[in-house]
């Protein structure tokens, strides 16, 4: 299988596992949005140092952690998807779904923005195509929405960057969720403490479990965050912005039919355009994998 193909792979499987989400965090209720992120925090690391062990790959993550530059840009990419976790979950869990998904039509878009300015990455004809079609796409869906959609752009602008820097950083995908989770770890565990003391927290209230269902989160966070690092690591940043309209239509039919949030004619075109993006692209793809395979060999695997 090229390398091409295997990171779409990848990637597709992270935005579907994203896309599942508004199903999962309510779940973990009556925990509130800061301590379902800090419990996400906390089992993150302790799986994917499961995982390191399993792997034998502690070396990589001691390589990247002296390498002062990469441990600088991973803390910026912890910090943006701390906001991001926090961001998606406050708005689940308050009835927001459809608000969200806005947030990941945009972010591909933002994705395809950073790709070009701060990579040199160049779109084809055909590319540039679906990008203006799914703009069209979101601007129709922002007016529908009848106000400025803080929460969508707030989601949009972290992850399109979280994905930017995780795309400036040669480090594996478990070696650096590692390193990112292991520089939030004690200010979570710091929250988890306070949220207990005062009694706001969930764990001693909603018996065993609850507190599996929290643990659960590491496994629900970690796996599809490594699927999108081993993806961005093999294609193109502009191709996994244009991917990720995959965890947005997921999350906008759960909004609109599982939990009944209105969808809107406009709503509705707004849907119909974007797939129409995803077409475009899809046959810009199809073209472009052909052509490469004529005339390039496959680079050496990046791995997990």
């Amino acid at each position: 299988m090229s390398e091409r193909r295997t990171g779409v792979l990848l990637g597709l499987a992270a935005y579907g596992l994203w896309g599942v989400f508004p199903l999962y965090f309510p779940l973990l209720q009556p925990a509130g949005g800061v301590e379902i992120v800090a419990h996400r925090i906390v089992w993150s690391l302790v799986f994917v140092a499961l995982l390191l062990t399993v792997l034998r790959a502690w070396s990589a993550v001691r390589a990247a952690a002296v390498d002062r530059r990469t441990l600088l840009i991973l803390a910026g990419a912890a910090v943006l998807v701390t906001g991001n976790w926090l961001t998606f979950v406050l708005a689940v869990n308050s009835g927001h779904v459809v608000e969200t998904s806005l947030g990941y039509f945009i972010n591909p878009l933002v994705s395809v923005l950073l790709g070009v300015a701060f990579l040199g990455e160049r779109l084809r004809r055909l590319q540039w195509g679906a990008v203006v079609t799914a703009a069209v796409a979101v601007v129709v869906l922002t007016v529908d929405n009848g106000r400025p959609p803080w929460i969508a752009l707030l989601l949009a602008g972290t992850f399109a960057t979280y994905g930017l820097l995780k795309k400036l950083v040669r480090v594996q995908a478990a070696p650096g969720l590692f390193l990112e989770t292991s520089l939030l770890v004690v200010p979570a565990l710091v929250v988890l403490v306070v949220l207990q003391v005062r009694g706001a927290g969930s764990l001693d209230e909603a018996g065993a479990g609850h507190v599996l269902l929290l643990a659960s989160s590491g496994i629900a966070t970690a796996v599809p965050l490594l699927l999108f690092a081993a993806s961005t690591q093999r294609i193109p940043l502009s191709t996994v912005g244009l991917l990720q309209y995959v965890t947005p239509l997921m999350q906008l039919a759960i909004g609109v039919f599982v939990n009944h949030e209105p969808m809107s004619p406009a709503r509705v075109v707004g849907f119909a355009i974007v797939w129409v993006a995803l077409l475009i692209f899809t046959v810009d793809g199809l073209r472009a994998g052909r052509a490469a395979r004529r005339t390039l060999p496959d680079p050496a695997p990046a791995g997990l």
